[in-house]
């Protein structure tokens, strides 16, 4: 029976058997009974030696215990320290939010001893625009839908608020039937506030550019504003000359229909009324010479028919000078063939016209303004330019009749003579104004050995029909 109880149990380890005997030898430091000792004797002996071995099977096993126990302490203090020094809060929680365990990281973020969170709920130091999110976040961790993870603002003890990011995963113990869970929460307060500063700074950044745009469209506008009072100014004083000029060519257009009148009234009365007069006194004679010879009566009727011829010239041309009437009864064209045939009669200038027959088509006032600029272009060749030789040419270009006077004559300061206020001579500034009264353009261009060139571009009353219509060959007339 001893010798039963003293055998190596079946569950002691084979390696712990040899180590024991081992030492006992070494302790010994003699062998085991020989073979000549008695059979109770060396049983007594082998029962000593069972006994002393199981001695040290024991004491090595209690020092393997300890040393596990050691092993295992240190292993629980590192756990602990690193449980509880995490630089995240673990929490442990049930179904209902309640806090089974915490950590001292955790309880530091909540602003309370570790001892005074157990059996609270986590949700009170929820902040109220959190907790829906944080109780979808609890219900889906105990629903078992796998690793879940949120955002939410928590408040400590002292109400300050934390943003802290939750991330959970459902456990279970054999030693509590209950379901829990563990929460790792992390403190983003900073990388909070960090987005916030970033949108912050953003935000402005974008009312940075706002102002900057603000700021140059102010400056435009400023700058606008400088630029329009400069153009006010320019213009009120381009104004103020333009009436004095105005007012000077006011003055001077009454006082050269003064000069006109006077003109007028007297080649009336030293043309017109002295031939009247003549006749009168030609038909007082024939009244009273009544018995003369036929030759004589015929010869003073023909006198007296020159004189009456004489003044119907005269009357047309103050006529023609005023309104040529063939310009309203043949048209534009036959009026300037007549009037420069006239004009080279008189001046002995030649003229070279060329025209369109488009030009027929302008209206009236358009009409009028062509015969004006020609006629008064030629009276200024006539008393100015001392030319031999002058180019008329009238030609269509686009939904404009070109109207364009070259002689070759002298030249002359155009700027400075349009300059010139007091001007005595009206030609250049009436052609321009009547031009322009049509809608029209008008330029002078006079250069030393080249002559003077005056342009004038008048529009077509229709102008879509002018635009499609084909252009036309020139006709050339030489005087």
């Amino acid at each position: 029976m001893q010798d039963h109880a003293l055998k190596k149990k079946p569950n002691q380890p084979a390696g712990l058997r040899r180590g024991a005997e081992a030492r006992f030898r070494q302790q010994r430091g003699k062998p085991g009974p020989g073979p000549g000792v008695p059979k109770s004797e060396a049983d007594a002996r082998r029962l000593l030696h069972e006994l002393q071995v199981h001695q040290i099977e024991l004491e090595m096993q209690n020092e393997e215990l300890q040393q596990a126990r050691d092993r295992m302490e240190t292993l629980l203090e590192k756990y602990t320290d690193l449980y509880d020094f995490a630089p995240v809060g673990y929490f442990s929680l049930d179904e209902e939010g309640r806090i089974l365990e915490v950590n001292l990281t955790g309880a530091a973020m909540l602003g309370l001893e570790r001892s005074l969170l157990i059996d609270r709920s986590l949700d009170r130091f929820v902040d109220p625009s959190s907790q829906p999110i944080f109780r979808v976040f609890l219900r889906k961790t105990f629903e078992g839908h796998g690793k879940q993870a949120c955002e939410a603002a928590l408040l400590n003890e002292d109400g300050e608020p934390i943003w802290a990011g939750l991330q959970a995963v459902p456990s279970a113990s054999l030693s509590d039937p209950r379901k829990w869970c563990r929460v790792a929460v992390s403190d983003i307060t900073t990388r909070k506030r960090a987005a916030e500063a970033e949108l912050r700074l953003e935000a402005l950044a974008i009312t940075n550019q706002e102002l900057k745009r603000e700021i140059l469209r102010r400056q435009a506008v400023e700058e606008a504003l400088k630029s329009s009072e400069e153009q006010q100014t320019t213009l009120l004083e381009q104004s103020r000359h333009l009436q004095e000029q105005l007012r000077h060519l006011t003055h001077r257009i009454l006082r050269v229909q003064e000069e006109e009148r006077r003109k007028i009234s007297r080649e009336l009365h030293d043309d017109i009324a002295q031939t009247l007069v003549g006749i009168n006194v030609h038909l007082e004679t024939l009244s009273r010479e009544v018995m003369l010879d036929p030759m004589t009566l015929r010869k003073k009727i023909t006198r007296t028919q020159r004189l009456v011829e004489k003044s119907v010239n005269i009357v047309q041309r103050f006529a023609r000078e005023l309104r040529p009437t063939l310009l309203d009864d043949l048209g534009l064209i036959a009026t300037l063939h007549s009037f420069m045939k006239e004009f080279t009669k008189q001046t002995g200038v030649r003229v070279h016209f060329t025209t369109i027959a488009d030009v027929e088509k302008l209206s009236g006032a358009r009409i009028t303004a062509v015969y004006r600029v020609v006629q008064s272009a030629l009276t200024n060749v006539a008393r100015h330019a001392e030319a031999s030789r002058v180019l008329v040419s009238i030609r269509k270009m686009a939904d404009v009749v070109c109207l364009e006077i070259r002689d070759d004559g002298k030249s002359f300061n155009v700027a400075r003579f349009l300059r010139r206020v007091k001007n005595k001579h009206l030609g250049l500034i009436g052609m321009r104004e009547r031009v322009e009264m049509v809608g029209g353009k008008f330029s002078v261009e006079s250069a030393p050995g080249e002559g003077t060139t005056i342009r004038a571009e008048i529009p077509f009353s229709d102008q879509t029909a002018r635009r499609k219509a084909p252009p036309e060959k020139p006709s050339k007339v030489n005087n």
